[in-house]
């Protein structure tokens, strides 16, 4: 079976991971979820063909994909394009091991598929007519294993490139049963199924886990690549979250595997290329518990999908469908798009003279925002202003001195982590905050019964408490309505601990995890109620954003991106996620270049608003102004720097992208140079990265998306014509050209 060899490794990883809980339901059923029950069939029956043969396959076609469930159990997902049949996937001549199996005791138990009781229905619900088919199997094991397993494939007609899996286990026997993990939608992926000359890890991924700082979340893979993508709950550092979605794709076809649940299970999308190249892909959920007589354990609702393209596309896709499910997308404030000054560049004692200085740039900038950030507080939880920088009533002063000038005011905050006498982050010495002193009841407790961590070394509050949730409804209306600030950038948002705490009642300790989303929610609404233009950012800073809070913002932010490469591919990331007209601030530019320092520092020297402004993002800076000495230099707004930032921040005010429409029209990693394409007021709008900022690019380039006509070409970036070209239905019109860094294109019909 594969992942066999991962076993170990997996094991070892997830041991801190709290056991899914039981649920009550004629007897114990180990169960956050079900795969819903069919409805009554549709008015109209379902495109999508299902065809059973006695010993397997079953065979699942739709309009774009074929799925099919291998007389192993194994799940083989491929693209039906242009006539072409296209699929990634690698399962091994003569394979035993299906996609889905279980974990006893150490040793992992495959099913064998029993296509004679399969029962095929029409399905209808949130996600559209489709099919369902439930194939029930038996442990291919000794005699003694007392399990049954349904297993449930769902397709739907809405949403032809994707099969919903979910898996529901039975102790039909006598006696207990120790379940250590469920294993999911194991794959094997060998990109020699489509190029026979390439490596079979010759591909690139998206791993949407929050798993380190300054990781790439979109990698090309190599000989050695493995990583296990701890999703939901925190993880060590004091990350956490994550998307639950790993893709792969070559410059044919790709595949993504994950969860469509929409609260932040806490399982692992673990990745490792094999001894053999090939790509092995599958999704862990952590048990720990023992199934007794008749009772069932269900799984999350997994999924795989097959497409062309690169990372978008999944993630796209995955989106959707959780929108369906009831995830709702706000539509971003109108001020969510304007430029943004972070008073950052200051860093931990800034002050309200250093914060309004500024005011003359950024007015001359065209910047609306400008935002308080760090250490402007006394101490976490409490969030009172911190007396020898804000003293009195200075903060609400400087916040009104702001509208006076016309400018938005934003301020930094960390939800949910408070002090509690232990620890320290960076001078900040850690007292006990008067919320924990009045209601240490409201703290998350490990399984130790100790005080759990988060980030920054903080405990935590239970965001499950009623009585919590409506502590944040205060702070927030206290920051927006009493002090004035149109907004908040949320910082450091990765996951809280699971929640062990016996006076809190919980079912299961995932409950403080599931409830996160809920006091952002909070923070959102209540802001929105307030001031429906102000803007709530959440920035998970260095990995990508958590599922449970991100319905709950304004708008997104790249989250300290290592260099402008990350930007761009955050940027695209989060139009995926949120929508292609989604606000997705860039961060400050001068994390558009980086130079590590060896002591876990960095050197944030960058000037690159390309990535930002041509991708479709907002651009942001943290400039100090006056120069206040050589502790700021790398940040300073020289004279030199004055003309470039004038420059882009006019530019951007005029084109304003990032209220285009973004286009999912070029494959990361395969399309050189590395491109993107917005279309706004009637035009198309291009941006080309070369492969190398230090080297010049030249070749061709082509400009897709046109419809059939002639069209002038001007670089908007340096107001240079660069002559007609005709588009053909069809065909796309190339261009030969000479950039270096970046080429910034319009196209508007002649």
């Amino acid at each position: 079976m594969y992942l066999r060899g991962l076993t170990g490794k997996i094991n070892s990883r997830l041991s801190s991971i709290i056991p899914i809980f039981l649920i009550s339901t004629f007897g114990l059923t180990l169960s956050c979820t079900k795969a819903p029950a069919p409805k009554a069939p549709p008015s109209r029956p379902s495109d999508i063909k299902v065809e059973v043969r006695d010993g397997g396959p079953v065979v699942i076609t739709t309009t774009t994909s074929e799925f099919q469930i291998l007389p192993s159990g194994y799940l083989q997902a491929t693209l039906v394009k242009d006539g072409k049949r296209m699929t990634l996937e690698d399962p091994g001549v003569g394979s035993s091991g299906g996609s889905d199996s279980i974990l006893l005791a150490g040793k992992e138990v495959d099913f064998v598929p029993d296509f004679t009781q399969a029962k095929v229905v029409e399905a209808s619900g949130k996600l559209g007519r489709g099919k369902r088919l439930e194939i029930p199997a038996r442990p291919l094991a000794p005699a003694g294993v007392e399990l049954e397993r349904t297993l449930v494939v769902e397709a739907y007609d809405n949403f032809p490139n994707i099969a919903l899996v979910s898996a529901t286990y039975k102790n039909v026997g006598t006696s207990d049963i120790p379940v250590d993990q469920a294993w999911m939608q194991q794959h094997q992926f060998n990109a020699r199924q489509v190029d026979p000359k390439a490596q079979p890890y010759d591909m690139w991924s998206f791993q949407g886990s929050s798993y380190d700082w300054g990781k790439d979340d979109v990698q090309k893979l190599t000989r050695v690549s493995s990583q296990p993508n701890l999703m939901g709950e925190e993880v060590k550092g004091g990350y956490g979250g994550g998307i639950p979605v790993v893709a792969f794709w070559t410059a044919n076809v790709g595949e993504a595997i994950g969860h469509v649940e929409t609260l932040p299970w806490t399982l692992s999308l673990p990745v490792r290329v094999d001894a053999d190249g090939r790509v092995n892909a599958a999704m862990t959920i952590p048990l720990n518990q023992a199934l007794k007589p008749e009772e069932t354990y269900s799984t999350p609702r997994s999924f795989v999908a097959v497409y062309s393209g690169d990372f978008y596309e999944p993630l796209r896709m995955w989106s959707s469908v959780l929108q369906k499910e009831g995830w709702e997308l706000p539509k971003p404030s109108n001020e969510a798009y304007n430029v943004s000054w972070c008073g950052w560049g200051y860093e931990f004692n800034v002050t309200p003279a250093q914060m309004l200085g500024t005011v003359p740039k950024l007015k001359e900038f065209g910047i609306k925002w400008a935002t308080l950030d760090d250490r402007w507080f006394d101490t976490y939880g409490d969030w009172n202003p911190r007396g020898e920088t804000f003293p009195g009533d200075s903060i609400k002063q400087m916040v009104d001195e702001f509208h006076k000038q016309g400018i938005l005011a934003q301020l930094w905050w960390l939800p949910l982590g408070v002090e509690d006498g232990q620890g320290r982050w960076e001078s900040h010495k850690y007292i006990v905050a008067k919320v924990v002193q009045e209601h240490p009841d409201w703290l998350i407790l490990d399984k130790n019964g100790k005080h759990a961590r988060m980030t920054r070394d903080l405990a935590a509050l239970d965001p499950s408490l009623p009585e919590v949730q409506q502590y944040y409804k205060q702070l927030t209306e206290k920051f927006i309505r009493d002090w004035g600030f149109d907004g908040s950038k949320l910082d450091n948002i990765y996951s809280v601990p699971a929640c062990y705490n016996p006076a809190h009642h919980h079912k299961s300790p995932q409950e403080s995890v599931n409830a996160m989303g809920d006091v952002y929610r909070v923070i959102f609404e209540t802001t929105r109620a307030l001031k429906p233009e102000s803007v709530t950012q959440a920035c998970p800073c260095g990995t990508t954003p958590s599922l449970a809070w991100l319905p709950f913002i304004d708008q997104a932010v790249t989250a300290d991106p290592v260099g402008a490469v990350q930007v761009r591919r955050r940027i695209k990331m989060y139009k995926a996620l949120l929508g292609p007209h989604a606000a997705v601030y860039g961060d400050h530019v001068e994390l558009s270049a980086m130079t590590p320092l060896g002591n876990g520092d960095w050197s944030e020297h960058g000037t690159d608003f390309a990535s930002t402004l041509g991708t479709g993002g907002v651009p942001g800076t943290k400039f100090v102004w006056p120069n206040p000495g050589p502790k700021f230099k790398a940040v300073a707004l020289t004279s030199e720097k004055e003309a470039q930032w004038k420059k882009w921040m006019a530019l951007y005010n005029e084109k304003m992208l990032s209220r285009g429409e973004f286009l999912d029209l070029y494959t990361y990693g395969y399309d050189l140079p590395e491109a993107y394409a917005i279309a706004k007021d009637g035009n198309m709008y291009y941006a080309f990265f070369a492969p190398n900022a230090n080297v010049p690019f030249k070749g061709e380039i082509e400009l897709r998306g046109l419809k059939p006509g002639d069209y002038r070409v001007v670089d908007y970036a340096d107001g240079k014509g660069m002559g007609m070209v005709h588009a053909q239905a069809g065909s796309n019109p190339r261009m030969k050209v000479d950039f270096r860094e970046h080429l910034l294109l319009e196209t508007s019909a002649n």
